[in-house]
């Protein structure tokens, strides 16, 4: 439901008063308005601090990407345990990957490796609400329900719901994870999802749909936005009502429309992940703190060689498009796009001729965000199995994050049940990509 102007009250405005100014189901949520939503989160938010300017792209590869035939092929292994695909030269002297990956591999000095991540559940529920939210829940494979906030939605509690200038959502959510949501922390800091009812009500095409008088309803937009700043009818606003404002009648929306894009960068970026991840980068730039996609089709249990040809090539040259394009935009350090999925691929090629839920290592690659790149980080052993040196846990993926959108590590939010909880406990971010320990 969109209800935004009726004709009655304020005279100086053609009818259209403050008391009608402005209330909006869609976009909010638990039966908020708009406003009474940005309020929640905005006194929720409030810490005394700056927000820093930086944006967290999450590329999910749902089912659980082979860490073997990504980031690490271990061409040195027996046979059954190297990459089935082979392995690509880097543009960074000693370092290859995964041989079907030669266009991120020529863009590998914007890249960190992550060959020693690993935590512990390999259950495809249960191992995403650990990268999700940095802390194990074996429930989650039972029916269970997430019982800690998600990365994004504690962006979205920090930093409020909104930019403030452009109106953009802090968290957007481009295709659903598991575990991608709030948890304890209140419907209030769920995603913003593009693919549902609140990006419908955001560009107004349900108002449209549902009014007989469309023409008077845009009218009644135009009058206000002409008469507004000469009655003063914005100034006795308060800050959310502006907020909902901007975030409806604004040009946040045109983040979303690769029409307002340039013809050759969509060309550029292609179909399908490539279109997603154009549009993540125009979401950040407009002031959206986080992003997640999800290109799943990797739990690969047979046939593992045809399986990395159907899905690898879309992937290698959206990422390699999408990095590249942040570089020549200047975004590398306010940018920061993880790679992961839920776990890695057992070490042994099965009797399929495919790999098995393996969580003690797993894929992890990051791009820009202001981080060390052009590096491996940590080692995996002879077979790929686990790390040899510098494990890396979720959480310290989580601290690296925090570090990148400027959340301070010791932030604490009240439970469900009414105590103080830190969101990361015991990470610290990866000493390799940071100065910080």
């Amino acid at each position: 439901m969109l209800t935004l102007f009726s004709r009655h009250a304020h005279p100086n405005c053609d009818g259209i008063g403050r008391r009608d100014f402005l209330k909006i189901g869609g976009l909010g949520l638990g039966g908020f308005g708009l406003p009474q939503l940005l309020a929640a989160r905005e006194q929720a938010a409030k810490s005394g601090k700056s927000v820093k300017d930086t944006s967290v792209v999450w590329l999910w590869l749902g089912g659980g990407p082979t860490h073997v035939e990504t980031f690490d092929p271990k061409m040195s292994a027996p046979v059954e345990y190297r990459s089935v695909t082979g392995e690509a030269t880097t543009s960074v002297p000693g370092i290859s990957i995964g041989g079907q990956f030669e266009k991120i591999a020529s863009q590998a000095e914007h890249f960190a490796f992550v060959r020693s991540f690993a935590h512990t559940n390999s259950g495809h529920g249960g191992g995403t609400h650990f990268l999700m939210t940095g802390y194990d829940n074996r429930m989650v494979d039972n029916g269970g329900q997430p019982n800690r906030p998600s990365l994004g939605s504690i962006t979205a509690r920090v930093r409020g719901a909104n930019h403030k200038e452009t109106g953009m959502p802090t968290y957007v959510r481009m295709d659903g994870i598991g575990a991608d949501g709030p948890a304890f922390l209140g419907t209030a800091y769920a995603p913003f999802g593009t693919n549902n009812q609140a990006k419908t009500n955001m560009s107004l095409r349900t108002s449209l749909e549902r009014v007989e008088d469309r023409r008077a309803l845009l009218d009644g937009f135009d009058r206000f936005q002409r008469d507004a700043d000469r009655t003063g009818l914005m100034s006795g606003l308060d800050a959310f009502e502006k907020q909902a404002f901007n975030l409806v009648l604004g040009n946040a929306t045109d983040a979303f429309d690769l029409k307002k894009e340039d013809s050759k960068v969509v060309s550029r970026y292609g179909k399908g992940l490539g279109e997603q991840l154009l549009i993540a980068r125009r979401l950040c730039e407009k002031g959206c703190g986080f992003v997640t996609l999800n290109y799943g089709g990797w739990d690969m249990h047979g046939n593992i060689l045809q399986s990395m040809k159907g899905r690898a090539p879309m992937l290698d040259h959206a990422v390699a498009t999408f990095v590249q394009d942040v570089q020549e935009r200047g975004l590398g350090e306010n940018i920061l796009l993880v790679i992961s999925g839920e776990f890695g691929r057992t070490p042994k090629i099965n009797r399929n001729a495919g790999r098995d839920h393996w969580a003690p290592l797993s894929t992890l690659a990051l791009s820009g965000g202001g981080l060390k790149m052009g590096q491996v980080v940590g080692e995996s052993d002879s077979k790929v199995t686990r790390p040899q040196t510098r494990p890396i846990t979720p959480q310290d993926l989580m601290a690296t994050v925090f570090d990148v959108l400027g959340i301070e590590l010791q932030t604490q939010f009240i439970n469900q049940g009414g105590r103080p909880v830190f969101m990361v406990e015991n990470g610290k971010p990866i000493p390799e990509l940071t100065t910080l320990a």
